[in-house]
């Protein structure tokens, strides 16, 4: 067998087993209802609550409470309420829910 198709068959192998483990670990709906209650709502969240998150302390928990109302989370960064490293800490467990 030549190299060639020695390496065409390894790249079939890894794309069928790259398919194979995606579906047989996909939690479902189930695990994401889970993720999603987990999320902290930064225009109601308390002071406490927000110091819980890396990066963020007394300061940047006053700083958060000042900008409130946000339309989107990602304005921490944009208005630069949060440095865009600690933003980018904590990004995923954080929403921004409107009223």
């Amino acid at each position: 067998m030549t190299p060639l198709w020695m390496f065409i068959r390894a790249c079939v192998l890894l794309a069928v087993m790259g398919i194979v483990v995606s579906v047989s670990l996909d939690s479902g709906p189930v695990l994401a209802a889970a993720e999603k209650a987990d999320l902290l709502d930064i225009n109601t969240a308390t002071a406490e609550q927000r110091k819980t998150f890396p990066g963020i302390g007394e300061a940047y928990s006053e700083k958060i409470i000042k900008g409130r109302p946000y339309q989107r989370k990602d304005e921490l960064a944009q208005k630069q309420i949060l440095p865009r490293a600690t933003y980018e800490q904590i990004k995923y467990k954080i929403v921004a829910n409107q009223k």
